[in-house]
């Protein structure tokens, strides 16, 4: 069972700078509320409590601002300081204390989920025993997206923005994994 998520919500917003010098993006709002409120609530609706956000060196105050500490949304969240963005391994290194032998899911602070069955699907991804699973999403543009090659429900390869045709299968940013020590 997957009881605890990490938000990665660093990165440098290149492509909505120069706003994102000074804000960064998942603060931005989106209709109504912050961007980090949409990977927020999809942990929540997968029923995790107990939350990591990692932000950018410098921006953890804007945070806890819009987000305390969770209590009133009846989670508990913590944070973590990024120096600098270095992907997604960097996530499991900062988050080590929180995770501790824990299994765990990681989501990017920038991505925006919704559908059909959304909810059945992240209760089913929570109860994995083993492994690992990466939430993918049939693209038209795939060269424009990091694509999974997919044999028989297990990942193959993936690709980041492949000039050949690998696959439509794009990763969305949305990860469960159970740890094995």
């Amino acid at each position: 069972m997957i009881k605890k998520g990490i938000i990665l919500a660093g990165g440098l917003g290149t492509r909505m700078s120069p706003l994102t010098k000074a804000v960064n993006k998942q603060l931005l709002p989106i209709y109504d509320k912050p961007l980090i409120f949409y990977p927020l609530s999809i942990l929540m609706l997968a029923k995790i409590k107990d939350i990591l956000i990692i932000v950018n060196k410098g921006q953890l105050e804007q945070y806890k601002k819009i987000i305390p500490d969770g209590k009133r949304l009846g989670i508990n969240i913590e944070y973590a300081e990024q120096e600098k963005p270095k992907g997604l391994p960097d996530a499991f290194i900062i988050g080590k204390k929180f995770i501790k032998k824990e299994n765990v899911a990681l989501i990017l602070g920038d991505n925006f989920f919704y559908g059909q069955s959304l909810t059945s699907m992240l209760k089913k991804c929570v109860q994995l025993k083993s492994g690992a699973k990466a939430i993918l999403h049939k693209v038209a543009n795939p060269e424009k997206f990091g694509v999974a090659k997919v044999k028989k429900n297990k990942i193959l390869s993936i690709k980041e923005k492949p000039k050949k045709f690998l696959s439509d299968l794009a990763i969305t940013g949305l990860y469960f994994l159970i740890i094995m020590l």
